[in-house]
């Protein structure tokens, strides 16, 4: 009898292993853009069409399906009915066409395929949905496994520290404070569910909005398959079709919604190390970088600014009087940003805790206690973000920092969340999740992002008129609407110096493009050259800061001798001066979704000598970067994309569609502009607003053809542009052998600060006889260029619709 019990057991729980699958389809039911499958065995699959290019895929075991909720898609993001659907049931499936796809539903099997118009195959079902279930937590293990189509290539999935293209790797979501990771590390300590997949010159994406732990196999484990699943919730994925990659991460940034813009001086160049502490010295290294004439505009208190690493506490030892010290740093031009964490100390006396403790505002573990961890102030209270009443008194908190302080902007950290003694919070500790309860297994993905969401609300409330910043460190797909970001606790190496470039390309790509990495490492000290080379590379970022730990030396751009604190002066000068079109890169970002940070693959996507490179990008429309990641070098071999480009540092054209030598050294790196570019560039600031701009300089670079650029411009603060109170100037640059003409048109009413342009030509092929602007003649003068030359120039006002040489 014995024998027989466990023998019954030891069957049961071989059968709680087993796998699932989806019955027959039985009935289909269309509901406008809905569509409802139902099977024999109970198993569901809702299709939604978003657009005529996003079908969404929702499946339900037997239970049915839970309230539909994300954090990642707003339910008032924008949605475009599709243009075109048509509905018809075959004998062996269904098909459901709109304007750009078709996609059947297998009637025997509910596999899905998904095609082009032309009717190329851009995903197909291998097991399709399967689900196990999971004994331990009641949830089902949900999982999905597609066809790998021939010459399959894929991108994105955020922050994982790997080759660019992912094609035979595996990877984890479930964000974890990773110090010192390498090449390689999984998981890291962002959650972005999204990856795009490139096959047939043809571009689509997945984004599966779970957020569960999740994994995502790209033909790893079976080179025939590629595979995604989830600890639980549902299988639910939006199928994102471009044709171009660029299109397809605009899709899918547009679907979870960018950022507002940030306030320009945001996309200048920030300082921060762990810790600068006393007064005294925090003083100092900004009087250094103004002494020294580095530009500079955001300086960091890490955690040692706190009382007792107490949240939203100054120290009255080493700052003790906060106001004046920000408001003296303010006149010379400096912001200043401070770091929270999540940790609350348990201790009576102090109010942010006796406030969460009275009104319940901090997790509970399952059977009530509150959830206890030690991070930096010792034991702490985690407070429950995924509450809406927690995140409006955490908003609130920040009104003595910011709003009387005057401190400028907030960085998130430890917001994986992170505890020392377990890495991480237990499972069974309980979140609100917006009114739909759940333990830690779901809500530890989001955490980060809803802390984040929580200090953004609270740091632009504060703000306002002025517009907010912060940055975090931990955040799941959607989160580019509340935060910058950076890649975390790196180290002083060249392959760090390698992997920075690949993950911020990646995070652009994957939504999240306002991103940076600690410019010559967090942990160890770089020398000169490394510290020099990253610091070429970070100036075509988007977040522009260096950052240490204070166990390791000084890290300022003037700690490595007069030789790189020169080196590091020209590159900070060189972002200062492209401010204008890293701030029109943004907002191409914020009003259509396109990345800032675009791969070789996303410039052109049908050459495949670009499918396997990965240390060239673009930045924004026009340039073109490949840093320099070994010691030693004085220049590299790189891929330029098909066209004409002109070298940045000697005006040398160069065609494109071919590898070619990049000389760089040191106060080098490889950059290129695309021919036909208008390139805008600002007088050179210590700061944003240290001076008003007269005048606008536009590099035009020769194309024999037509070139488009755009210049936006709404001041670089406030809110006045969502009332219109902005100006976008589109260029166009036409070119021949005997002449060329560039032609603005302008949008909108804002008036800007400079009233003329300064128009600098490249690459005239033709002797420079006669300029005319708007029929009038101009005067020619020579203008110094960076290669050291003259190049003609002309001054025009910024009025002017056709500017003409010949």
């Amino acid at each position: 009898m014995i024998e027989e019990n466990n023998y019954m057991v030891n069957d049961l729980a071989a059968k709680g292993k087993q796998e699932f699958y989806p019955g027959p389809v039985l009935t289909c039911v269309q509901h406008g853009n809905d569509f409802r499958f139902t099977c024999a065995n109970g198993v569901q699959l809702s299709l939604h069409v978003i657009t005529d290019k996003i079908l969404r895929f929702r499946y339900a075991t037997e239970v049915g399906f839970a309230a539909d909720f994300s954090y990642a898609v707003p339910v008032d993001s924008v949605r475009q009915d599709p243009e075109f659907l048509e509905f018809r049931e075959k004998p062996d499936h269904y098909r459901i066409t709109t304007d750009r796809l078709i996609c059947t539903i297998a009637k025997e099997t509910l596999y899905v395929r998904v095609l082009d118009r032309s009717g190329n195959v851009l995903t197909a079902d291998e097991k399709g949905f399967h689900w196990e279930h999971d004994d331990d937590t009641g949830n089902d293990i949900v999982k999905m496994s597609k066809q790998v189509q021939s010459g399959v290539h894929y991108y994105g999935l955020g922050d994982k520290p790997d080759n660019m293209n992912l094609r035979g790797k595996r990877f984890t979501n479930w964000g974890t404070d990773t110090y010192g990771y390498t090449k390689g590390s999984d998981p890291l300590y962002k959650n972005i569910p999204f990856y795009l997949e490139l096959q047939q010159k043809i571009a689509h994406g997945i984004f599966f909005d779970n957020t569960f732990k999740a994994s995502f196999d790209f033909a790893a484990e079976r080179a025939d398959v590629t595979s995604f699943w989830a600890q639980g919730g549902e299988m639910n994925y939006y199928f994102i079709y471009g044709p171009s990659l660029l299109e397809v991460t605009e899709e899918y940034t547009r679907l979870t919604c960018p950022p507002e813009l940030p306030p320009m001086w945001a996309l200048g160049y920030h300082q921060c190390k762990w810790s600068y502490f006393p007064e005294s010295n925090f003083k100092a290294i900004a009087q250094g970088f103004r002494d020294r004439k580095i530009p500079c505009d955001a300086l960091y208190l890490d955690i040692d600014y706190m009382d007792g690493y107490r949240c939203f506490t100054w120290s009255p030892t080493h700052f003790p009087d906060p106001k004046k010290m920000v408001r003296e740093l303010a006149a010379d031009g400096f912001k200043t940003v401070v770091i929270i964490d999540p940790g609350i100390k348990i201790d009576p006396a102090y109010s942010v805790y006796t406030e969460g403790l009275a009104n319940d505002y901090f997790c509970h573990r399952a059977d009530g206690p509150l959830m206890r961890g030690s991070v930096w102030p010792g034991l702490c209270n985690f407070p429950d973000f995924t509450r809406p009443a927690v995140r409006e008194w955490w908003a609130g908190l920040f009104k003595g920092l910011i709003g009387e302080d005057g401190v400028k902007g907030v960085w998130n950290d430890m917001n994986e969340p992170a505890v020392f003694e377990r890495g991480t919070f237990p499972d069974d500790v309980r979140f609100d999740y917006d009114g739909h309860s759940a333990s830690h297994k779901k809500a530890h993905n989001i955490y980060g992002m809803q802390m984040a969401r929580a200090t953004a609300e609270g740091v632009k409330r504060f703000s306002y008129p002025d517009r907010p910043f912060t940055i975090t460190r931990s955040t799941y797909a959607g989160g580019q609407r509340y935060s910058s970001g950076w890649t975390g606790d790196n180290i002083a190496s060249w392959e760090h110096l390698w992997l920075a470039n690949i993950q911020c390309q990646r995070l652009s790509i994957s939504g999240f493009s306002f991103i940076g990495s600690d410019v010559g490492g967090f942990i160890d000290t770089p020398d000169g050259e490394l510290y020099s080379r990253w610091m070429a590379l970070a100036a075509f970022h988007p977040f522009f800061r260096t950052h240490s730990s204070g166990d390791h030396g000084e890290q300022e751009p003037w700690s490595f001798g007069e030789a790189t604190t020169a080196i590091a002066r020209r590159f900070i000068e060189l972002r200062y001066r492209l401010l204008p079109y890293m701030y029109t890169t943004f907002w191409q970002y914020v009003s259509k979704g396109t990345p800032m940070l675009r791969p070789l693959t996303f410039l052109d996507q049908t050459d495949t000598e670009t499918y396997l490179r990965m240390a060239e990008f673009g930045l924004g429309d026009h340039l073109l970067v490949c840093p320099i990641t070994q010691a030693g070098a004085d220049g590299r071999w790189m891929y330029l994309p098909k066209g004409d480009w002109y070298y940045y540092w000697t005006d040398e054209p160069k065609a494109g569609g071919a590898e070619v030598w990049a000389s760089a050294p040191l106060d080098r790196i490889p950059l290129f502009v695309q021919a036909g570019a208008v390139l805008p560039m600002y007088p050179l600031m210590q700061y944003v607003g240290e001076k008003k701009v007269e005048e606008l300089t536009l590099h035009v670079y020769f194309k024999n053809g037509t070139q488009a650029s755009v210049v936006y411009d709404d001041g670089g603060e406030g809110y006045g542009y969502e009332q219109g109170q902005r100006t976008i100037r589109r260029f166009t640059v036409t070119g021949t052998d005997q002449g060329l003409t560039l032609s603005q048109e302008i949008e909108g009413d804002y008036q800007p600060s400079f009233t003329t342009y300064q128009v600098v030509l490249h690459g005239l092929p033709f002797p420079l006889t006669a300029v005319m602007a708007d029929g009038g003649a101009v005067e020619v003068t020579a203008i110094a260029a960076e290669a050291g030359v003259a190049l003609p120039g002309v001054v025009i006002g910024v009025a002017f619709e056709k500017l003409t040489l010949s």
